[in-house]
């Protein structure tokens, strides 16, 4: 059986989502959050550079919530969630599963250390505004993509919509303005999807 080790409102909500949409078994550790646990050497054992989340499938041990999507994909998936591999569908969907992580989740994330490090007054205003700008950005681009389209690759709910989703649900707080109206349906949409809602409680 898959074995998760996470952390309420990590990537691994990606992967139990992930699992609830396939109908597949999985088992959730829950690990403690707290720098000093995160650094111990019982959890530098499971993940080397001291993040959450790790999947674990007999032998197998990795890292890198967006990898152990395509993993599960692969392995588990009988072509569900994806498409076809080699296809011209399948190399967006490959976009779009990359592009919520690589570059729609790094200023977010950029923000969290940010306020993290420089709480309250000491913010630097000019760095979460540009960090904004980008999220911004990325949406205006997911905006344009979903035009005429329920999902991001078309009529069908794939894996990407899943990595995008939980993109959104960080995103979502983090920037001044509300979500454009093909967004905002969109994250109406994907987030009231009970696997959605599995992991979000995880």
């Amino acid at each position: 059986m898959l074995k998760l080790y996470h952390s309420k409102g990590t990537r691994g909500f990606r992967v139990i989502w992930l699992c609830e949409e396939l109908g597949i078994e999985y088992e959730v550790e829950t690990v403690d959050f707290s720098k000093e646990y995160r650094l111990s050497p019982e959890w530098l054992k499971i993940n080397p550079l001291g993040k959450v989340p790790s999947l674990k499938d007999g032998p197998l041990l990795m890292s890198e919530s967006c990898a152990m999507m395509q993993y599960i994909l692969d392995r588990y998936g009988n072509g569900h969630l994806q498409p076809k591999a080699g296809t011209v569908e399948h190399a967006y969907f490959l976009q779009w599963l990359w592009f919520s992580e690589a570059t729609f989740s790094r200023p977010v994330g950029e923000i969290v250390n940010h306020r993290r490090e420089f709480p309250g007054e000491n913010e630097i205003p000019e760095i979460v505004g540009e960090m904004q700008s980008r999220i911004s950005k990325c949406i205006i681009a997911l905006d344009m993509a979903l035009e005429g389209k329920p999902f991001i690759l078309g009529a069908d709910f794939t894996a990407a919509d899943i990595s995008l989703g939980y993109t959104l649900s960080i995103a979502e707080n983090r920037i001044p303005e509300p979500f454009p109206k093909r967004v905002a349906n969109y994250w109406n949409s994907i987030s009231s999807r009970k696997g959605f809602l599995v992991a979000k409680a995880a």
